[in-house]
């Protein structure tokens, strides 16, 4: 069977997130100079932006993917191949399953980190977990181990989960991360509870875009110009990912922040022409429409004064 590898960064942020940076326009021409086949934006409790670049990823020779960061009532969650926004604020596995009903899968990211809004490991819904409201874990920001925690202790084992809560995948390597404490434990997690694990940039400015992304299997296509969000969509299920957030070596990094610069300049170079070429012609516009009604003006005047004497 024809099979093909594609990179993608499943969780970049772009201006239309409270703490986003970028335009989608800039981070998509990005993407495809440094080698991505896919980024989807996934700003936070907003999609309208995430939506607009999936229907133009096309056009940057990328596979359009929408999803936002959903803001749950136990931490993030990233809804990714969905096109309405999730309710903000509901329990973990009911977001959930509200993303599997639009046929989106659901990524945990950058779990355990409470500092940046990651879910406790005992509100993650697994296979024996219930609702996902077992036991508190040991926080790690606080334990300072690198130890096992053991499943015992993170959920409650008295239920099982309901059909279709399931996360479909872990973020066990963010970029964003300082250490590598937090992704070493999402890994763990994800290995014992055989979900599948993707590395994402948590890009918020144009230079970390792709510093961790995701290479996915795709099975029965030629080639990546053939590969589809709903592909990209089964690949993340079933687990064929390989993970790259290897720190890059220095000069490979500053050939990395130098071309996103660049692109940078060039972009608001691009648009601030056209801008200022579109504010030129209102003001021409506005001034010859002022120009007219100052005639009209005048000849109603001139006009009137002249009736004065008929």
């Amino acid at each position: 069977m024809s099979r093909v590898t594609v990179s993608i960064d499943p969780h970049v942020h772009s201006e239309d997130s409270y703490d986003g940076h970028e335009p989608v326009d800039l981070i998509l021409e990005h993407a495809a100079e440094i080698g991505l086949d896919a980024v989807v934006i996934t700003d936070h409790d907003v999609i309208r932006e995430s939506k607009r670049a999936a229907e133009t990823a096309a056009e940057y020779g990328l596979i359009g993917i929408p999803g936002v960061e959903v803001s749950t009532a136990h931490g993030h969650l990233l809804a990714i191949g969905v096109d309405r926004m999730p309710p903000r604020g509901e329990p973990y596995a009911e977001t959930v399953r509200r993303i599997h009903e639009q046929g989106g899968v659901a990524i945990v990211p950058h779990p355990f980190q409470r500092s940046r809004h990651g879910v406790r490991q005992r509100d993650i819904p697994t296979p024996g977990s219930g609702d996902g409201s077992g036991g508190e874990a040991p926080d790690a920001e606080t334990s300072g181990v690198d130890a096992e925690l053991p499943d015992e202790d993170a959920v409650d084992a008295a239920g099982a989960a309901a059909p279709g809560a399931e996360v479909d995948a872990v973020e066990v390597f963010n970029a964003w991360l300082f250490t590598g404490y937090r992704n070493r434990r999402a890994r763990r997690f994800a290995a014992n509870h055989g979900y599948p694990g993707v590395a994402a940039s948590d890009a918020h400015h144009l230079q970390y875009v792709g510093r961790a992304f995701t290479e996915l299997t795709i099975e029965g296509r030629e080639s990546v110009g053939e590969v589809t969000a709903d592909d990209v969509l089964t690949a993340i299920r079933r687990g064929t990912t390989t993970v790259d957030g290897r720190r890059a070596p220095i000069r490979m990094a500053a050939k990395h922040y130098v071309g996103a610069a660049g692109r940078r300049s060039g972009y608001y170079a691009r648009t601030g022409a056209a801008r200022g070429a579109r504010a030129t012609r209102r003001t021409t516009l506005g001034a010859l429409t002022a120009a007219k009604v100052a005639a009209l003006q005048s000849v109603h005047r001139t006009r009137r004064f002249l009736s004065w004497f008929a």
